[in-house]
Parts: C-alpha cells; structure tokens; sequence
C-alpha cells in the first residue's frame, strides 16, 4: 500500500475517534481537504515547489504508516529539559502533538487572553474558531496543508483581544515520543491578534526515543490592525526526526510581524513561511538561520505577497553546510499592481564546507507596481581565505579561526532577536555547534 493510501485509510480510524466533533462544522472542512489531498497526491520531483525536497521518497523509505501510534509518556523532567534556560514564558506543551496540561503553565497570563487547546476550542468557540481555521492556509494548493487539515484536532487557539499586551513570550513546545515506536501527528495553530495588540510566540520541536518522528504542523496567524507580533521557530531535533511546517500569516493596516526561523539538526525539514501583507504601512520581517551537517536536508520556502501600498519587508537567510547535507532556499516577494511606493528587500547566504554538501538557492521577485523598491540576490561560496589568514596569523588555530568567522556570518541573524535570553541560549548553541560539529 502506497504512503498516500495509508494515510487516507488510516482517516477512517481518526474519524471514527471524533466522537461529537464528526457533527461540527469543522469536519466539513476536514473531509474536503481529504478530498483534496487525495486530488493533489503527495509532490514528487516534477512539483516545482518541492523540485529538490522529495518527502513523499524519503517518508514512504523511512515510516510505516500502517503501524504508528505508539503511547507517548513524557515526564515532567523529560519536557523541563527543553525549555529555554531564563526565559520566562507561558509554557504550553504537546506530546506527540496533544495537549498535555500536567506539563504546561500558562497561570497569570492576562485573564482575558484565551488559550485552549484546539479541540477543546472546536467545542467551546465553535463560532469563532470556525470564521478562522483553514481561511488562510489554502488546503487545494498544497498536499501538506490538506493532510493536516484533514486530520486537524489537536494544537491550540490563541485569541488576543484588542488593546492587550502580552508581556511574557508564549512558548509551544512540541516533543515526540518515539521511545516505543514512530510518531506522527499533525498539530494545528490558530492565533488571532486584534488591533493594537502585542505577542510574541515561541514554537519549539524535540524527540524523545531513537524511533523515526514526523511532525506535520500548520500555523494560522492573523494579525489585526496596528498589532505587533514576533514568531519565533526552532528546530534542534535528532538524525531521525522529519518536520514539514507551514506558517500563514495575514496581516492587516499598520501590523508589524518578524518571523526568525533557526534550524540546527534534524532527517529532513521543509519550512513555509507565508505572508499576505493586506494593508497599508505593514513592516514585514523574515530571519532564518541553518547550521547542518551529516545528511541533514533543509528546505526554507518563503512568500511575501505584497497586496496593499506602502509596505516594508526584509528577508534575510543565512546557511552553514557541512559533510552531505543538503540546503534549498526558494524566496518569492509578489507586489501586486496597488501595492505602490513598496520597499522589499530580500537576500539568502550561505557557506559550503565540504565538497558534498549542496546548497540550491532561487529568490524570486515579481512586480506588477512601477513605483517601488525592490531588491533581491544570493550568494553560495567557501570561508574567506584572505579572513583565515588573518587570524591564523594572530595566533588562533585552524578550528578557532574556522569558528570565529562561521559565527561571525551567523551572528547578524541571531543579533536581530530582542528576547535576550532566547539571544543568549542561541548565541552560546550556535558557537558550540561550529566548534565541535564544524
């Protein structure tokens, strides 16, 4: 049996498991994506979007759709150890993408802030989720989307209402239990920020077990006018762990959104990254940082969509490759015909340390306005020669030189975080990393 017919067999079952939700307006949804899914197929090497990223190959080689569904038990210090040492946050913890309350503590946030697990969400607000879910991240266009739609139970619903600042981060910390067989799941964010409002959220992956774990998780983000949101996503998983992400946002009038990607290990990782700037004066943000060696592949796929005039957004990624590891990056800035007096800047740099490693790297820009300012570009080369010489020559070691200046080019990336002891944990991550591993 193929992967894709797995997977929509195995939907009889989670079906079955509904209970009341088979009755809300949401399984419409869910049994539309299926049909979908089962429309769009899993992309394959002819799918220009997913030309050097072959899920469907490498899922059907390493997963056994059949079988999966081990239990998960996470203990409280088994979760703890993934938490971000000095950063104060509201901690919202899933287990193989469930909701686990005994692990999570989000006591003191603003008593009007909700949040709630997305199924519990379906139940409690079912008119409101229901005007939100699947009306940004398009299920027709993309096998991904679909597939997590369809099965979309478990994840959580954050609603900040008008006028709210959220002074403590909110971090999402996702951990597989594959100590007793492989783990898949399919968590679902729902954040909605009304006007005039601030957040910041924090969405952190990790396995527990040496079983294979694959995470297929969508983020729907919707930020009101004049709201300002930062996202935070990092990803410092096992050789056996497989993520695809996509992260929709839609931001309105005035809105401010930064997005900073970090991905330091893991089997193979896609990442989207989505905004539709649907409003005048919207600053839009995207940071990404790789570091990856062994065989580790990393895909980063990002879209800008320009809709409204006088507009700002920068787009900076940067990549570290060693040994056989594999790098794509695919950046699309779109600036529609009224979306005038636009400025967008986007640029991807990467370095290759070894002669098997692979970077492929396209940034797109399309522009139906006259009245903009445009740039993109990328650049894939080796250590600076001239700059190796130079320390060698002030007494530092081929590994100290070779670290100082890997770190020197990841650093501007980490320097934009204004979480300071996220800035910190990763600051001291990254040049540990390209001490031992680079």
């Amino acid at each position: 049996m193929s992967l894709q017919e797995n997977l929509i067999k195995n939907f009889e079952a989670f079906e079955a498991q509904l209970n009341g939700h088979a009755s809300q307006p949401e399984h419409t949804t869910r049994k539309n994506a299926l049909e979908a899914f089962k429309t769009l197929g899993f992309p394959g090497p002819k799918n220009e979007e997913y030309k050097y990223t072959n899920l469907q190959k490498s899922l059907e080689k390493a997963f056994d759709f059949g079988k999966i569904g081990a239990e998960a038990s996470i203990t409280k210090e088994q979760a703890s150890k993934y938490f971000i040492p000095k950063l104060d946050t509201h901690k919202i913890v899933f287990v193989n993408g469930k909701f686990d309350e005994k692990l999570s503590s989000i006591e003191g946030l603003e008593e009007q802030v909700v949040i709630k697990d997305l199924s519990t969400a379906f139940t409690e607000d079912s008119e409101k989720i229901n005007k939100l879910f699947s009306k940004q991240a398009d299920y027709k266009k993309d096998a991904f989307v679909a597939l997590n739609t369809a099965y979309s139970l478990d994840g959580s619903f954050i609603h900040v209402p008008k006028n709210t600042v959220v002074k403590k981060p909110i971090a999402l910390y996702f951990v597989n239990d594959a100590s007793e067989g492989q783990s898949f799941n399919n968590p679902r964010n729902i954040f909605h920020i009304e006007r005039n409002s601030e957040v910041t959220f924090l969405e952190d992956f990790n396995t527990e077990g040496a079983h294979e774990s694959l995470t297929n998780i969508v983020s729907e983000i919707i930020v009101e006018e004049n709201a300002a949101v930062e996202y935070y996503k990092l990803q410092n998983n096992k050789d056996t762990a497989y993520h695809v992400g996509t992260t929709q946002v839609h931001q309105e009038r005035s809105s401010r959104f930064s997005a900073y990607t970090f991905t330091l290990n893991g089997a193979m990782i896609r990442n989207n990254m989505n905004i539709v700037v649907d409003g005048e004066g919207c600053e839009s943000n995207m940071y990404g940082l790789y570091l990856i060696n062994g065989n580790t592949h990393v895909d980063n796929h990002t879209e800008v969509d320009h809709i409204k005039p006088n507009c700002v957004s920068n787009e900076l990624y940067k990549g570290i490759l060693d040994d056989s590891s594999h790098g794509v990056f695919n950046g699309k800035v779109f600036v529609r015909q009224e979306a005038q007096k636009t400025n967008a800047f986007q640029s991807n740099k990467n370095i290759l340390l070894s002669d098997t490693s692979v970077m492929n790297s396209k940034p797109q820009l399309e522009i139906w306005a006259d009245d903009v300012k445009c740039s993109h570009g990328c650049t894939t080369g080796q250590l600076d020669e001239d700059g190796m010489f130079y320390l060698r020559a002030r007494g530092l070691s081929v590994e100290s030189a070779r670290a100082l200046m890997l770190y020197a080019f990841a650093v501007d990336v980490v320097s934009s975080i204004k979480l300071e002891p996220l800035k910190e944990f990763l600051q001291n991550l990254i040049s540990e990393r390209l001490q031992n591993d680079f």
